[in-house]
């Protein structure tokens, strides 16, 4: 567990911007609520590149058409059925072919996770991406700086994947403290709060639940928060999942 020391602790106001991204969604309602026509909606994150330079320096990547470089997965020997085999051999393969020219980006992932109040969790990559070792997020030590409205996180180490956090809540708050142990602050958002608003107030799935039948007769459909649930598992864990889907569709530097 990793908290900012309280003698360290730092306004975000204080934290040096050094550059610029933008993150444009599709698919947000423009009135929660109603049957509104989903509209494309822009957010800028200034980021902390003295803060937290080697995070900073993996979203630079992500957000440009050439990628973050990121090594194919280990292929995966243990399956039973030789269809399942042939298919992990064929998407293992598929990405040996790109590995060395094709990055991993931002472009059609998603918003796979929203909790009112508590964060919103973007960047969920799909298809050929998947097939990627995930980044390791890395910070020397505290920067002294803690979550507060509008913050961007990433997930400390490689738990999370690719994906990154707008906190939507309050200074001070119990999702607060929960996000400085685990995440490291990486920018702001600098324009499109209201924006941020509009995803933090979403419809979205409500529980997720395993459909089984426990040893000792218990009842079918128990909740099943798990891991994944909490940290980056989308395929695996629909819970607080947007009921309308929302896409990442284009991205850049400023």
């Amino acid at each position: 567990m990793v908290t900012a020391d309280e003698s360290n602790v730092k306004s975000i106001s204080d934290a040096v911007i050094t550059d610029k991204i933008f993150i444009e969604f599709k698919g947000i309602p423009s009135n929660v609520g109603d049957n509104a026509a989903a509209s494309k909606d822009r957010i800028v994150i200034g980021l902390f590149g003295q803060d937290a330079p080697q995070p900073v320096t993996i979203l630079k990547q992500l957000v440009t058409k050439d990628g973050y470089k990121s090594k194919c997965k280990q292929l995966d020997t243990a399956r039973l059925l030789q269809k399942e085999q042939l298919e992990a051999n064929k998407v293992y393969n598929a990405c040996l072919e790109s590995e060395n020219t094709v990055g991993v980006n931002y472009d059609y992932s998603s918003v796979w996770r929203v909790l009112r109040d508590e964060r919103i969790d973007v960047g969920a990559v799909s298809g050929k991406f998947v097939a990627r070792e995930n980044p390791t997020f890395e910070v020397a030590k505290s920067n002294g700086l803690v979550h507060s409205t509008g913050v961007v996180s990433v997930r400390r180490g490689d738990d999370g994947g690719y994906g990154f956090t707008i906190f939507p809540g309050a200074k001070g708050s119990a999702a607060a403290a929960l996000l400085d142990e685990d995440n490291i602050i990486v920018g702001r958002v600098i324009e499109g709060m209201d924006v941020v608003e509009r995803l933090n107030n979403m419809p979205v799935v409500k529980s997720s639940s395993l459909n089984y039948m426990s040893l000792a007769g218990g009842p079918k459909g128990k909740n099943a928060p798990t891991r994944a649930c909490r940290y980056g598992g989308p395929m695996y864990c629909n819970e607080n999942k947007p009921l309308k889907k929302v896409l990442i569709e284009s991205t850049g530097i400023l």
